[in-house]
């Protein structure tokens, strides 16, 4: 197999089993550098082909919550009060800096993900 830009499904599909050919096998080798290079490859056709967009702060709030088994009340001690845990969750308020604070400090969630920008409910 010459290795070459993937542009589309077949050529995916070849660099996949090119991929599976591979493993396994030791490492400074040409193989391997021919592995490193079709996985950089395959990544980058994914990345083009299926990109994933980071979620909302609201919904990182909902998954970690449910992930950790916290609740709302577990929010409102973070955040300042029940009602604003409340409006957050509900996007009827944004996250001010001092709960962005509060929420990356304690419960170790990145700020760059909750600063991100995203849509309010309507009033």
């Amino acid at each position: 197999m010459t290795i070459k830009p993937i542009k589309n499904e077949s050529d995916y599909d070849v660099a996949l089993a090119e991929i599976d050919r591979l493993m396994g096998v030791a490492p400074g080798t040409p193989e391997s550098d021919r592995l490193e290079v079709l996985v950089t490859l395959v990544e980058k056709y994914e990345s083009e082909r299926w990109p994933i967009e980071a979620p909302d702060p609201v919904a990182v709030i909902h998954h970690v919550m449910e992930a950790r088994g916290l609740r709302q009340k577990d929010l409102a001690a973070l955040i300042g009060s029940q009602s604003h845990a409340s409006e957050v969750l509900r996007r009827r308020r944004p996250l001010s800096l001092a709960m962005i604070r509060a929420l990356a400090t304690e419960w170790s969630l990145p700020a760059e993900v909750l600063v991100r920008k995203y849509d309010l409910a309507a009033p």
